[in-house]
């Protein structure tokens, strides 16, 4: 029996969590004559302020979480464009890495240039059920023709939701803003095509003034066409945190529980879109996930807009210390995406990213050289010959002796074991000679990969011998 408080709103019994409630206030849109932009939180003239009122909510992890990529959108933002077979291919690479049960649930595309739809086209030819492929549109009628005409299930809008943008951007106010983005979205549900809406710039919009507000209204549409819409909160400008009691429009999981407990948007239809300006794109995705949110949108190898998007192999990683598993992932294909973009698309990734650099798992330190000599899990995070197909590297330093010479040797060139060398080997030998000569010389950095590589390569042929 409902209980009447001195608000006149119902207590009713959570039958999820067995404690009672206040039933839920109307949250209607706050159409403010000037924008609101927080600038007690963003002096443009200071460091942004990371504020506290103790609020904490409690977490909420879907059963199922997933993956979601924006590789071919929001990854072509910053760099030169993929060609189209680049595009196939890599979208080939991205089926196997999400496995059988398809961890990488979808990708979205451009569809403003012929290569652009040309990829899309051949994308959909592979006939793969994951990753699904998506488009992504402005909130336009003349965007929107274009999703008609490819037959796309489901299409990304942009529906920039901070007073930033709907006032100082599109020059509109939030009321006016609100309708032009549903009518977009009716427009899509006219014509059965599934709405995935991106909530631009969300971690410096009004949240109960705007966000939720516009929310509902997608929620009663949702119902009312029976085509599901998905929200994509996304942190444009990485300012989300995720410390307990920070406050909103910063806090990772204060977004999410208001877009689930207030604007009733269902785990499942729920995704984190972060940026890395303050280093925060991988904790506020994994928090996005514990506090309610089944998707977490990614770029491989963190490639996106400014200082990018959270790295796709991150979060697969991610993944797996949460659940416990990989799910059928199959991981070792993130070394051959890396070496595809290294050969093929010309692209470098930096040696100390984590997971795909060259140097992410090759200890320097002469004493840590010593102890992964004797035990390779005293500094290496993980099996990462068996799940990245690297193993662990020792640097090459004047401390490294004859036999850290021959481990670097077997571990880099991948020898197998009948025809590994060993600290007697007229190679091994002939290499520490070259090596005590550089720090005989003055030299107190490590020895690079090229440089042993290049050492390698002449005394292979002055010997006579092949690796």
């Amino acid at each position: 029996m409902a209980m009447m408080n001195k608000e006149n709103r119902a207590v009713q019994m959570n039958e999820h969590n067995n404690l009672l409630e206040l039933e839920e206030p109307m949250y209607t849109l706050a159409d403010v004559e000037t924008p609101n932009v927080f600038r007690n939180l963003f002096p443009y003239d200071e460091v942004p302020k990371i504020a506290f009122n103790d609020r904490i909510v409690p977490h909420n992890m879907p059963k199922e979480i997933w993956i979601t990529d924006t590789t071919f959108r929001d990854g072509q933002q910053s760099r030169a464009p993929y060609s189209t077979q680049q595009i196939v291919t890599l979208y080939d690479y991205m089926h196997q890495l999400g496995g059988p049960n398809g961890m990488i649930r979808a990708c979205e595309f451009f569809l403003y240039s012929k290569k652009d739809r040309d990829a899309v086209y051949k994308c959909m030819e592979r006939g793969y059920r994951f990753p699904e492929i998506t488009s992504w549109i402005r909130a336009s009628k003349e965007d929107f023709k274009l999703v008609k005409e490819i037959g796309m299930k489901e299409t990304g809008i942009l529906v920039s939701c901070s007073d930033y943008h709907i006032f100082y951007k599109l020059k509109m106010n939030r009321r006016q803003a609100m309708d032009h983005y549903l009518s977009i979205v009716r427009d899509c549900l006219e014509e059965g095509i599934s709405p995935r809406c991106h909530l631009e710039d969300i971690t410096r919009a009004d949240i109960y003034g705007y966000v939720i507000p516009f929310c509902l209204e997608l929620m009663r549409l949702m119902d009312e066409y029976k085509i599901p819409i998905k929200v994509r909160a996304c942190d444009t400008m990485g300012y989300g945190v995720n410390y307990p009691g920070a406050v909103i429009p910063r806090s990772v999981q204060g977004i999410i529980y208001g877009l689930h407990k207030h604007a009733g948007v269902p785990a499942h239809l729920m995704e984190w879109h972060g940026h890395n300006d303050f280093y925060k794109a991988v904790a506020n995705s994994t928090t996005a996930w514990l506090y309610g949110c089944a998707g977490v949108n990614t770029s491989l190898f963190g490639i996106g807009e400014r200082t990018g998007n959270t790295p796709l192999e991150a979060m697969v990683f991610e993944y797996a210390q949460l659940k416990g598993d990989l799910n059928g992932m199959n991981t070792r294909v993130i070394t051959e995406m890396a070496e595809y973009y290294e050969k093929e698309i010309g692209y470098k990734v930096p040696s100390r990213t984590p997971f795909v650099g060259e140097n992410f798992n090759v200890t320097r330190a002469g004493i840590h050289a010593d102890g992964l000599l004797k035990n390779e899990e005293i500094y290496n995070i993980f099996d990462t010959d068996k799940f990245l197909n690297r193993p662990v590297l020792c640097a090459v330093s004047n401390t490294s002796g004859l036999a850290g010479i021959a481990h670097w040797i077997n571990t880099y060139y991948k020898l197998p074991e009948d025809r590994q060398v060993d600290k007697n080997s007229k190679l091994v030998k002939r290499i520490k000679e070259e090596v005590d000569a550089e720090y005989e010389s003055g030299r107190v950095t490590v020895m690079t990969n090229n440089e042993l590589t290049s050492m390698i390569t002449q005394t292979c042929m002055d010997l006579k011998i092949t690796l």
